[in-house]
This record gives C-alpha cells, structure tokens and sequence, in this order.
C-alpha cells in the first residue's frame, strides 16, 4: 500500500461524494458485467456460521431476484447444515469454497455477501471489488481507520456496488423519524444517547489446543499475523481479542452510533473519551464489557454511547435503542419503531416497524435484513441510491474506532476532522496494522 499524504487527506472528500450519491467515473473494467432489471443476481456468501445464514435468509425473501451460486467458509462442517436449513433454496450441488481466492477467480458470480470476522472485512471486500463483484459487507466495514481509507478509494476506483450492514438505515419507520427530525419535529436536535445492555457469559481463559480436523486455520488467519490457535476464539469470542475483532463498540455500537449521527447530521467529532473496562468477569476478554463513550462535534452537538456487555437492565424496555434530544422534544427509536414526545415528556407521535428483527441474538435475522438486501439489489439493477454506502459507514465506524483508542490509552483525544485522525500518536498505533505477509489489500 504506497503511503498517499493527499489520498488521505481526500477521505472526507470521498466520503462525502458517496453520501451526496453523486455518480464518479468509473473504468471500463467495471462495465464487464452489467445485470439487467431482470436477470437474477448470482450472489454468494462467505462466512456461514452467524450472519452469513442471516444473508441467505434475506436473499431468500428475494428469490426472484437472487440465486445463491457459491458457498465460502473455511469450516468445512458448515456446509452440510446449510444445505439441511435452506432445502427450499440453496441447492445442495452450489459450489463450494474454501479459500475466498478461489470463488473470487468464478467470472459467473455477480455479487458477494460477507459475514466473517471483521479481520476480513476489507480486505475480502477490496479483493471482490478489484475482481469485479458488487459487495454487501457486514459491519464493522473496517477493522481499523486506514481499511476504511481503502474501501472509500477501491469503490471509487472500481465503481461496484459496496452496501454495508447498517441495517436500520433501511427501516421505513427510521427513514421516517430522521427526516421528520430534519423537518423540525423536535426542534433542533444536539444530543444523542445510544444504549446496548445484554448478558453475555465469560469466554474462560483458553488454552493451546491442536487445530480441529474440521477448521483451516491458516485460512481464518487470512491477513492478520499468525498466531497459535487456543480453545476459545473460534467462533464468535475472537471479538474480544484485539488482534481479530473490533470490541462491543463496533459489534454493537456501531449500529446506535450509525442511527444517533444521522439523525443530528453530524460527520466526524473534534473530541472523544471514554471511561470503562473488563469489570463483570476475570477472563481472555481483552476489550470492555462496560464502556461509556462521549463525541464533541465541531457542529455544538454531542453523542454519547453507554455498552453493558454483561448487565441487561434495559432503557425505555429496550435492550438497545437511541433517544434523539432537540430543543423542541425528544424521539425514543430502536429497530422496532420510535416515540416522540415534547419538552413536557408528552407523547406526541409513534410508530412501529411493520416486520420485526432480532436486537440481541448474534444472528439478528429479521425484516430491516430483507429491506437491506433488497436495497442492493436494486442499486445493482437500477442504479438506487444505497441505504448504507461506504461514504457514509465508514463515518460511524471511525468512532467507534476513535472510542477504543480513548478507552485503550485514558486519553481525551482530540482530532482532525479533515482526516479523521487523532492528534495524539500513541493512539495514532491503532490507526492501522502489520498484515501476514502476501495479504496486505493493494489499492
């Protein structure tokens, strides 16, 4: 990756572009396979264990539209309950894969959906995009601030379609509430706290342990250095471990935080800290399961997020949500709809999704799933402007990035909205990593 002062520089630029949908030129390359309003989309999905199954669900509610034509986990068990799940819709005969190279090489499929460990993230979406296939990531879109550079310069130098997993962007009745708040419902709006409480149990402390017959490992690795393989990180609890995962911040956070700088029209904060830790259990836990994380943005508006990985006493009878507060009032919304009340906590307005999601599981299937998807789909065949764009994602993972070097390094940090970047260089050693050697994404 050659080091770019004025390509970073541009980041906001770009992303800036992308949120305002205007078309950038794109190479001739990205015009080898243009999918007409009626050809179905061959997608395939790579990471089949958690939200990769919430994917194909999704393409299910859109069969017409979608055929599932490559499967990709490096868990060779996955396939078969798959098959067993989806008898309706996944043929047992779609082709299956192990490495990711492999079915990147398959000219016939159109699109790929990604759900494996969020050290993949970018770089399987900048290698999908380079070999021409439009991408729906899930969130986190990067594992660290430099990836998102990356996506934001790959998107525009291959001009696929990249949708990311912030779902609610698609909810009707999310849609709704924001541009009510743009109209005026409560005033002007300049706090918002997002919440996310739930009960995990601890991961134990792991041990050295000979690589199941049934995982490649070397492949789970992809591009992060390698490690020896212990008895507690595959597969879900590798996102308590910095060298792999994100922290609840971005597992969870994300989506709040997503929603909350939305619905103020805020960009990138000037200040963030954060105060918390591992408190509830004595484990391999690496990262927080109690965080309190507080944005200053230039614009005089604040956002604040309070995680409880461990404790699941809800706010407002919700296990995560977001309360939006303005100078006229307040909106209460989650995935399932939103409340308005005025200054005198009156209920003036509320609505309810009409198709339910799961806010708390770590599969989250459910309607706003389906709505996403159909979203990329129209974007690829219609040109639609997309709910979740890289231009926009990557805003709300930086904070939740800029969260964790806070919290990791007690520091008020203090940054350039231009680039993002915190003016501090010890916390600056998070902004990006060292990748195994042949893996580091080109762009």
């Amino acid at each position: 990756m050659k080091k770019n002062t004025q390509a970073r520089r541009s980041f906001i630029k770009q992303a800036s572009l992308l949120s305002a949908g205007l078309t950038i030129p794109i190479s001739a390359k990205s015009y080898n396979r243009i999918i007409g309003s009626n050809e179905r989309i061959r997608l395939a999905v790579a990471g089949l264990n958690s939200r990769g199954r919430a994917h194909i669900y999704a393409a299910r509610s859109l069969k017409t539209h979608i055929d599932i034509a490559g499967l990709c986990d490096v868990d060779n068990r996955v396939f078969k309950k798959i098959f067993k799940e989806f008898p309706d819709y996944v043929s047992p005969d779609t082709t299956q894969y192990k490495d990711i190279r492999k079915l990147l090489d398959n000219q016939s499929i159109d699109a790929i959906s990604i759900a494996t460990p969020d050290h993949w993230h970018a770089p399987m979406a900048i290698m999908a995009m380079q070999a021409g296939k439009d991408v729906y990531l899930e969130k986190p879109s990067n594992y660290n601030p430099e990836e998102g550079d990356w996506l934001v310069e790959a998107q525009r130098k291959t001009g696929k379609v990249l949708q990311i997993g912030n779902q609610q962007r698609s909810g009707p009745t999310s849609i709704e509430i924001i541009e009510d708040i743009k109209a005026g419902i409560i005033g002007a709006p300049y706090f918002a706290k997002a919440w996310y409480s739930n009960t995990r149990g601890s991961i134990g402390n792991g041990k050295t342990a000979n690589v199941p017959g049934w995982l490649d490992w070397d492949l789970w690795q992809g591009p992060a250095p390698r490690r020896e393989y212990k008895d507690n990180y595959v597969h879900y609890n590798w996102h308590w471990f910095w060298h792999w995962g994100t922290g609840e911040i971005n597992n969870n956070a994300l989506h709040e935080l997503d929603i909350c700088r939305w619905a103020l029209g805020v960009d990138i904060p000037n200040e963030v800290s954060s105060s918390g830790g591992r408190y509830h259990f004595d484990d391999d836990w690496e990262f927080y399961d109690t965080q309190i994380a507080s944005f200053q943005f230039p614009e005089n508006k604040m956002i604040t997020w309070e995680g409880r990985s461990c404790t699941g006493l809800q706010y407002f009878d919700r296990g995560r949500g977001s309360s939006i507060h303005g100078t006229g009032g307040s909106v209460i919304m989650d995935r399932g709809g939103y409340e308005v009340y005025d200054l005198k906590n009156k209920l003036v307005k509320q609505e309810f999704e009409r198709s339910s999601s799961a806010t708390l599981n770590t599969l989250g299937i459910g309607g706003l799933d389906n709505l996403h998807m159909l979203n990329f789909v129209n974007a690829i065949k219609k040109g639609e402007k997309l709910r979740s764009h890289i231009g926009e994602a990557v805003k709300s993972n930086l904070m939740c990035h800029l969260g964790n070097m806070a919290q990791k390094y007690s520091k008020v940090l203090k940054v350039d909205t231009q680039t993002g970047r915190p003016i501090d260089d010890e916390a600056m050693q998070l902004w990006s990593r060292e990748y195994q050697s042949g893996w580091k994404p080109e762009v």
